[in-house]
């Protein structure tokens, strides 16, 4: 059966009609002849205003209606006096669905959102948080929109994997073993007697399994969640998160960057255009430059330099920096934020970096010394996507692949399509997280993502 939202009654019911709303209570107020609720359903950022008057329904009924209460209310929906909203409801009936006391969480306003983090189960349930997942909602939509209409195919790949994609090691082990039951041969715990006989752990990345479908299907892309097991109790990292990678045959570099640029200002842009009321709370409530900040990258073509460039620029400002920086060192978040901020004063791509600091898949330059890497850096966050053109040349992959002690016997099936009819490719990673951090404008990971997964941590 058909529910109106408070969505669809606020916007577009006709007024001077019955209506049925359910939702929960955000605020009662009222006089002696009087109540006002403020229903919300989690369609929408804003409050429907119920009028309750208590010649039509007896106050007795309505005295324990607090903050946090689920209603059904039906009444007559009419163009409102009031400043600010289309339509209210004048109700003629209230069914309480259920109570909430003095006891919830959330009875207060202004609750801090460390606070909050410790409330993941209930925190749905404040305007902050609704108008995250919202946009969290859109945002994944909308990538899922960009790829289909653009001839990709979503590939599924595998959460349980005996590789490790990045190289790492911070992997989460899965095991049928009891604890301090595994088996042990020559001191070692022997792995051909456990599950999938061999040792396995939960991914870092689709990526690997993406080239696969990449070199037959053409144009793929992953989806999904990924788990990395660093003990980094910061603001900016999960244990637990989802990437976007696409995989696209015949791509170079050059193809990667200008996928990478159109397609994140796709997602800026589809965020403004629908969801243009929590945008815009967000920008009030903690970020008054949210909007600017998202309209700045979609004015703005990608400024693009190798990351040789980049370490000149950054040796020869005056600029003051924490962490010094040198050829062949990793930038920090201060580095990539200076150059997108203060030199060029829009989004940056960063290519060519030192080999000895990317990973063992990505396409060695004519120098020797350089791969054909990407990074996309954005305001206020740094570094929102990494990638490469990958190594398609079987003898260069092996060779970079033995200097790095990465063991090509565990990945002969990633080999095999640098054997069998390869092909120039690339692909990029984008941490779902750090978008939609960038587009809501919180300043924690933890906020943006429903239950957060980090160390000594893995509640509701």
């Amino acid at each position: 059966m058909s529910r109106p939202s408070i969505l669809h009654l606020l916007n577009q019911a006709e007024p001077n009609t019955i209506v049925t709303a359910r939702g929960w209570v955000r605020t009662r107020r009222g006089n002696k002849a009087v109540s006002f609720i403020a229903l919300n359903d989690g369609s929408t950022i804003h409050n429907l205003q119920v009028v309750v008057d208590y010649a039509k329904i007896n106050e007795e009924d309505i005295k324990a209606i607090g903050t946090g209460a689920c209603l059904k209310v039906t009444g007559l929906l009419v163009e409102s006096p009031a400043a600010g909203q289309r339509v209210e409801l004048q109700a003629t009936e209230i069914e309480i669905y259920g109570l909430a006391d003095e006891t919830f969480p959330m009875q207060k306003k202004g609750h801090t959102l460390e606070f909050l983090r410790e409330q993941a189960h209930l925190r749905f349930r404040t305007n902050t948080f609704g108008a995250v997942f919202r946009v969290r909602h859109a945002l994944a939509f909308a990538i899922h929109k960009y790829y289909n209409d653009n001839g990709y195919i979503y590939l599924h790949t595998p959460i349980i994997t005996g590789s490790d994609a990045e190289g790492a090691g911070a992997m989460f082990r899965v095991t049928t073993f009891e604890p301090n039951a595994a088996p042990v041969t020559d001191g070692v715990v022997d792995f051909s007697q456990d599950f999938f006989g061999r040792s396995t752990h939960l991914t870092v990345s689709g990526q690997l399994e993406g080239e696969l479908g990449a070199m037959a299907l053409g144009k793929v892309y992953t989806f999904g969640p990924t788990f990395r097991a660093e003990q980094s109790n910061t603001s900016r990292h999960l244990a637990e998160f989802w990437m976007i990678e696409p995989e696209v045959a015949f791509n170079d570099l050059e193809d990667n960057m200008n996928l990478a640029e159109d397609f994140l200002k796709y997602l800026v842009n589809y965020a403004l255009e629908h969801c243009k009321d929590d945008l815009e709370f967000l920008n009030k409530q903690y970020d008054t430059t949210l909007i600017e900040r998202l309209q700045f990258v979609l004015a703005n073509d990608f400024q693009r330099l190798t990351y040789t460039e980049a370490i000149e620029i950054l040796k020869a400002t005056k600029h003051k920096f924490e962490f010094a920086v040198d050829w062949s060192t990793d930038l920090q978040s201060e580095h990539e934020r200076y150059l997108v901020e203060q030199h060029f004063g829009r989004p940056v791509i960063l290519t060519d970096y030192p080999k000895d600091i990317k990973a063992f898949y990505m396409r060695l330059n004519d120098d020797g010394k350089t791969v054909r890497a990407m990074d996309v850096l954005f305001p206020g966050i740094g570094e929102i996507i990494g990638g490469s053109q990958r190594e398609e040349r079987y003898d260069q992959l092996v060779a970079r692949m033995d200097a790095m002690g990465v063991p090509t016997d565990e990945l002969w099936w990633y080999l095999d399509t640098r054997k069998f009819g390869t092909a120039p490719h690339a692909g990029f990673g984008l941490g779902f997280e750090r978008l939609v951090l960038f587009v809501t404008g919180m300043t924690n990971i933890r906020d943006v993502i429903p239950f957060p997964r980090f160390p000594q941590n893995a509640s509701f």
